[in-house]
């Protein structure tokens, strides 16, 4: 079974239904929910997915999307050595360094999905978009 991270925008299509890549986002999560891959997000992309969906939704519904979400899918783990790797990268967006290095040090996972494979440039990783990996798997 791959076990992939799945970054904040593919997250947020998925929770706001955000066209036209709500689509592929909610793809993958299905394959994550029928256990056909591992999906990981950090603590960083929910506190990403809380903000954006605060704009047009109430605490409690934010907080039921993201119970839900946390049943198909796990939290790697952001912690000192992964901020400090983050900081001395030559990534350029600091964020999508912390979602990078935690993906690493979580060994299992071997790649990123993301509508942003640009900003992955410096990763050892995989990295694919939505639409990218669908098609590969």
């Amino acid at each position: 079974m791959k076990h992939v991270l799945i970054d904040s925008d593919v997250i947020i299509d998925f929770l706001t239904d955000r066209h036209p890549f709500s689509e592929s986002a909610a793809n993958i999560i299905m394959l994550c929910e029928k256990n056909i891959m591992k999906g990981y997000i950090t603590p960083v992309i929910i506190a990403n997915a809380n903000y954006i969906l605060k704009k047009s939704n109430s605490h409690r519904a934010i907080m039921e999307q993201i119970k839900g979400l946390l049943t198909i899918i796990d939290i790697v783990h952001i912690d000192k050595e992964v901020i400090l790797k983050a900081a001395n990268s030559d990534f350029t967006d600091f964020e999508d360094a912390l979602q990078n290095f935690s993906a690493i040090k979580h060994d299992e996972v071997t790649t990123i999905i993301t509508r942003n494979v640009k900003d992955y440039q410096k990763s050892t990783l995989a990295v694919f978009t939505p639409e990218m990996y669908l098609k590969q798997n």
